[in-house]
């Protein structure tokens, strides 16, 4: 038997081997690709358009007027209304919810994928918003107006972290399909109010969406929150979410 595997192991072409190293993780590359590296390079663009010209992209204020041409008081109200589902201030309840939960289920690794892309996203786009220093946009007067850097959007960002935080913690369930629905048309809603209301350029928004998925699936492929199973909170079975992985053990050794 022995004997067989050896054999097995010289006959192994380095040809073999890549084919079979990239079947075994073609997800995790499409998935890198897709979600991080692509996002990346739009958040790059438009950083480096808007650091050599504040006035950013020749669409940004057509589809600002664009947007306000629709306006009336139905609007004003809904715009007003999302802009407050879409704050930090209503996403923080939510993931303080969900991290205690996931503290008292002893699902430690998923605790850490939350906290580590919430916390993060609130610094990479302070941090960006003071870096940029773009001027928003003063075309009319907003009914919620916002005082801070515009570069990029909070609110997308926010947004875009809570959704993808949400459906990373449920992929394995059968609720992931109608989450990803939901959260991309509250995605959507979020960054059109904020266009709504005149307090960012279209690109703002982008940029918000990309670096925070970029940012939320990065982080997921380095913690992999999604390589452990839901454990029931009955359960004293907890060990593949309080230990660290083979190859994580062998970093720190």
């Amino acid at each position: 038997m022995k004997d067989a595997k050896k054999a097995n192991k010289e006959r192994q072409t380095p040809l073999s081997f890549l084919k079979n190293l990239f079947l075994a993780h073609w997800r995790s590359l499409l998935l890198l690709l897709i979600g991080v590296y692509l996002p990346l390079q739009v958040f790059e663009i438009l950083a480096v358009k808007i650091w050599q010209n504040a006035g950013g992209f020749p669409w940004d204020v057509p589809i600002l007027w664009t947007v306000h041409s629709t306006a009336n008081p139905q609007l004003d109200i809904l715009a007003v209304m999302l802009a407050k589902f879409g704050s930090f201030w209503t996403a923080l309840p939510i993931l303080s919810a969900i991290a205690l939960i996931l503290l008292f289920q002893k699902r430690w690794r998923t605790l850490a994928y939350l906290l580590t892309t919430s916390i993060g996203s609130a610094i990479i786009n302070r941090t960006a918003k003071e870096f940029m220093h773009r001027v928003r946009p003063n075309l009319w007067e907003s009914s919620a107006p916002e005082f801070d850097f515009a570069f990029p959007s909070g609110h997308a960002m926010t947004s875009m972290t809570l959704v993808v935080i949400l459906l990373v913690l449920t992929w394995a369930s059968p609720w992931r399909w109608l989450l990803f629905a939901f959260g991309s048309l509250y995605v959507v809603a979020v960054g059109w109010c904020r266009l709504y209301l005149g307090v960012h350029f279209p690109s703002d928004v982008l940029a918000g969406w990309m670096v925070a998925l970029a940012w939320t699936i990065g982080v997921s492929l380095i913690i992999k929150p999604y390589s452990t199973q839901v454990i029931p909170i009955s359960s004293d079975g907890h060990e593949e979410e309080t230990s660290l992985l083979p190859e994580e053990k062998q970093l720190i050794q």
